[in-house]
């Protein structure tokens, strides 16, 4: 007979938890799964003994007996920049409100780490797999393919999904936060970029759309270090361009860090803002609206998206595909705050 002094040696399992509370291994497994359809007796005692053994579910066993796994998987970029922050948010609230884990990995902006995560996750047999971009490697891609989970890419629009793509246009947007600096008068443009990701070099690639279009020369006019984007990198960034050539009339950043370096570096020399340099942002982080001058920024729904990318993931496993769009355009907003202004006469 098995002693309670020898179940503490090891890892406790159903069959001890059943022991304890002098019930059958099955009845324990149904009160752990339906726990309406035991009586309130019975629970009380099951419970007891799972509080008393500290006993985990044997999750790996119990998605082998019913076929599923409830557990989404999640790529991101990085876990270092805020910008992801809402969207992990909004993707956990809705699964997790439905029954589901979220399992997260981190890419590190690396293709072959993406690749090495869609393997790992689907090797853990996830039911649908959510990834921020639309680059992916040829293998990859096949993977994902040949995968039959729901997969959904977000954060850009791509006319070739490989299931379901939710996002917004970067060049687009890039183009369009180029053109509003243009609009306002000003003619020498800078861009500030740090590591030059896909959906960065997308937003450098509207930017100079615009300048061509408008015939203007930017030739001397990007500035980029190749470091994680923050605000001391945008600091710096800053003082090289004050150091090393004429201040442009307005800075067209990459994201709202660089930009608030930017904006704090300007008030460090004296150069003021707008009056002297107009200065936007991309994200819209919280901190925009709050700095001192507020920082003008190009909004993007990152909430919507994983809300709407965990709501497309459950209604695609419920069977419901012919329901559902291949591309949803979130789209983007340029909100005007203190940071730009018309350029001086």
């Amino acid at each position: 007979m098995l002693g309670e002094a020898d179940i503490t040696k090891r890892r406790k399992t159903l069959d001890d938890v059943a022991k304890l509370a002098k019930v059958s291994p099955i009845t324990v497994s149904r009160a752990l799964r339906k726990p309406d359809t035991v009586s309130p007796e019975l629970r009380q005692r099951i419970d007891a003994a799972v509080h008393k053994l500290a006993y985990v579910p044997n999750l790996a066993a119990s998605r082998l007996a019913s076929s599923r796994s409830h557990s989404i998987g999640v790529i991101v970029p990085t876990l270092y920049n805020v910008i992801f922050a809402e969207y992990l948010l909004a993707l956990h609230e809705v699964f997790l409100e439905s029954g589901y884990q979220v399992i997260v990995f981190n890419s590190h902006y690396s293709l072959h780490e993406e690749e090495k995560a869609i393997r790992t996750l689907l090797g853990q047999r996830v039911e649908a797999i959510i990834i921020v971009g639309i680059d992916h490697t040829p293998m990859a891609r096949r993977l994902l393919q040949k995968s039959k989970v729901p997969v959904i890419e977000t954060f850009e629009l791509t006319d070739d999904p490989i299931n379901i793509n939710i996002g917004l246009s970067q060049s687009q947007a890039g183009y369009d936060a180029t053109k509003f600096l243009i609009d306002l008068g000003h003619r020498r443009i800078g861009f500030v970029i740090g590591n030059l990701d896909v959906r960065a070099a997308a937003r450098l690639s509207g930017y100079r759309r615009a300048m061509e279009e408008a015939n203007l020369s930017y030739t001397n006019l990007l500035a980029h270090k190749a470091e994680r984007s923050s605000i001391a990198l945008g600091s710096a960034i800053m003082s090289d361009v004050a150091e090393n050539s004429k201040i442009p009339e307005a800075l067209f950043c990459s994201d709202d860090n660089l930009a608030l370096g930017a904006l704090m570096k300007c008030r460090q020399l004296g150069l003021h803002v707008p009056e002297v340099v107009s200065i936007l942002g991309f994200h819209d982080l919280e901190f925009a609206a709050y700095s001192s001058p507020s920082l003008s920024s190009v909004a993007i729904h990152r909430r919507e998206i994983g809300k709407l990318a965990a709501e497309t993931a459950i209604n695609m496993m419920a069977g419901n595909p012919s329901t559902i769009k291949r591309q949803f355009d979130l789209g983007y907003e340029i909100i005007a705050r203190q940071s730009t202004g018309k350029a001086p006469r």
